[in-house]
């Protein structure tokens, strides 16, 4: 068990590893200019791909050539964007430098992490033995918590709130990619 849940461990820093290359080359060529998104707008961009996801495991078949894959990976850097909006506040204008989106983007990944070994811990890996429709499913019902807590205005009773579905998002997310990639 301890080798699986090292390996789980390794696992997790590849996909970050390969999350964390890709948005370091769109921040070259976008800047940080998601800087600009408000909160709702975020959790409509997690929306769309996440529902995407579920179309096409649903329908099977992509007419715009990109698969499944891709789109989790997707979640996982607008996960760590929504994080990063949470602390810093949405902005009307691009007021990070590259280098300071990639410190939060490190930060926000390794948070991620630990919270993933937590949790891994504690449910004893039953991440490998779900289906990876379950992670959409679950991903969806996140969101639409998000959406639920923004229209409250964060004014929950009980709930966790938006940065703990954003992590689990992420997480879902990487269990995704994990299981959709041949190792």
């Amino acid at each position: 068990m301890a080798t699986e849940k090292q390996n789980t461990e390794q696992q997790f820093m590849k996909v970050m590893a390969e999350c964390r290359a890709l948005f370091e080359k769109k921040l070259h060529d976008y800047g940080a200019s998601w800087r600009i998104l408000r909160p709702s707008s975020l959790t409509d961009q997690l929306f769309i791909k996440a529902k995407r996801i579920r179309s096409l495991e649903i329908k099977k078949e992509s007419l715009v050539g990109e698969g499944i894959r891709p789109e989790f990976v997707a979640l996982i850097n607008y996960g760590i964007v929504g994080l990063i909006q949470l602390e810093k506040g949405y902005k009307d204008v691009v007021d990070i430098t590259p280098s300071e989106a990639m410190e939060l983007y490190d930060k926000h990944a390794k948070e991620a992490l630990e919270l993933m070994l937590k949790k891994n811990h504690d449910y004893d890996e039953a991440w490998r033995s779900m289906r990876v429709s379950s992670y959409t499913d679950f991903i969806l019902t996140k969101i639409q918590r998000v959406k639920e807590i923004e229209d409250l205005q964060g004014e929950t009773l009980v709930s966790e709130g938006i940065d703990s579905n954003y992590m689990d998002i992420i997480n879902y997310a990487v269990f995704g990619v994990i299981k959709l990639t041949e190792w």
